[in-house]
């Protein structure tokens, strides 16, 4: 794992020296989208509504519209704004970690200890063990000021961004007002049946079903020659700059491919080995 950022977990005087790593990682396939008729990709381009051009990336500030007005943010209004650059995960209260609703959680990250502070990191783990609290702490990443929990997984100390609290919407149904009236029959069937499927929760039992038959189903068209040559998908305008891509990523795929092409001389005669479709 490459770390993402560098800082300091701190309480008091205390000081805890971390690299941060993103505890989670995506496995979906990627797909794109083709035209039907002859496979060609399709582009999407950054259009005005106003005059109709294409609009260079440069050339597109941000704007804020209420319904009625609309604000336009340009970059030096957004960079006279104070920036977050503390590295500092600054700890301003430790809660009973009962407390702390599931539903607040967003993405997890590894923390791992500096050199210089394994014995601070190790405390610090011990201590929210033996007291069964949560941290709650503040920090900036990406320039953002993020409200987070610190806890222990394992031997590792794990930070969880949260949500704020305004951003937890209220259930308000009507139908959860109604009266309702459960036998005491009903409870007891009802927990029979819980009692039927209990077990200890092993996540590794359990796989994406759905990935799994697109990958094979990728995998067999590619074995019986069902494929387009990735190169023929493109137009011809495409190497002409004829309106920009949206996907960055997608953009330096097509770079890199285009510079290995060009370097490597004509194309070598391909073997007719099974390909791994990821």
């Amino acid at each position: 794992m490459r770390s993402i950022w560098k800082g300091a977990i701190t309480f008091g005087l205390v000081n805890v020296p971390v690299k941060v790593y993103s505890a989670t990682e995506d496995h979906d396939v990627s797909l794109h989208q083709v035209h039907d008729a002859d496979g060609g990709r399709i582009r999407y381009q950054r259009r005005c509504e106003v005059c109709g051009e294409v609009v260079e990336y440069a050339h597109i500030d941000k704007a804020f519209d209420d319904g009625d007005r609309t604000v336009v943010l340009t970059k030096d209004d957004l960079a006279a704004l104070p920036a977050e650059k503390s590295r500092e995960i600054d700890v301003v209260e430790f809660v009973p970690s009962d407390q702390v609703d599931p539903i607040m959680f967003e993405k997890s990250y590894y923390l791992e200890p500096d050199s210089r502070s394994v014995k601070a990191y190790a405390l610090l783990r011990r201590t929210l063990e033996e007291t069964e609290r949560t941290a709650i702490v503040q920090f900036a990443l990406r320039q953002k000021t993020r409200l987070g929990a610190l806890r222990v997984r394992g031997d590792v100390l794990l930070l969880q961004t949260l949500l704020w609290d305004d951003e937890v919407r209220e259930a308000a149904f009507p139908a959860l007002d109604e009266k309702v009236t459960i036998s005491k029959k009903e409870l007891e069937m009802s927990a029979s049946l819980v009692e039927s499927f209990e077990a200890d929760f092993s996540p590794e039992k359990f796989s994406d079903d759905y990935q799994e038959q697109l990958h094979e189903l990728i995998d067999a068209k590619l074995e019986k020659g069902d494929a387009l040559d990735t190169a023929e998908t493109f137009g011809e305008d495409a190497e002409e700059g004829g309106g920009e891509v949206l996907d960055l990523m997608e953009a330096l795929r097509r770079s890199v491919e285009k510079n290995r092409a060009a370097s490597s001389g004509p194309p070598k005669k391909k073997s007719g080995g099974k390909k791994k479709a990821g």
